[in-house]
């Protein structure tokens, strides 16, 4: 039997980010994701509605969302759902089901960067590097601003 589970959502963030960390000292931070969907009615009216979703990232990639990332900031989100269950304080099981990030894409305010050029930021699952839109690893990506430094052990590259 054929199953898929993939998700691709473009929003905002409605909180800065919350990064933990494991007892084992593993990062997870937890991006609170705001979708629009806009449509008219049959009268012609416009309506709006939002969803909020959890999306999840774990390790370097955590770092980086919380190290860049502020309420606001519009995103790119690859990712799969995933469901967790766990019991409350009270006894009672409580279950929730969130987007588990593969990558993150961050984007600049009406999709253009400082340059005027688009945004191509993006930190894959395992945050080791950052990929270009097609998805091949690169060295460097132009992040938001010209002045956020690099990522240790990656070089400054004028090529997208």
């Amino acid at each position: 039997m054929a199953s898929l589970n993939k998700v691709l959502l473009i929003g905002n963030l409605a909180k800065d980010p919350e990064l933990r960390y494991t007892p084992q000292g593993t990062a997870v931070v937890n991006l609170r994701l705001a979708v629009n969907r806009r449509w008219k009615d049959k009268a012609g009216e416009q309506k709006e509605e939002v969803c909020f979703l959890t999306v999840v990232a774990w390790d370097k990639q955590a770092e980086v969302c919380n190290q860049y990332l502020r309420k606001g900031a519009p995103v790119f989100v690859e990712g799969r759902l995933q469901s967790r269950s766990w019991e409350d304080s009270s006894g009672q099981k409580r279950n929730v089901i969130e987007v588990r990030a593969e990558r993150i894409q961050f984007l600049s305010q009406g999709g253009q960067a400082a340059s005027g050029t688009k945004s191509t930021a993006q930190i894959d699952e395992t945050g080791e590097g950052l990929m270009d839109p097609a998805g091949s690893k690169q060295n460097t990506a132009p992040l938001l601003e010209e002045n956020i430094p690099w990522m240790e052990g990656e070089e400054k590259s004028d090529s997208v």
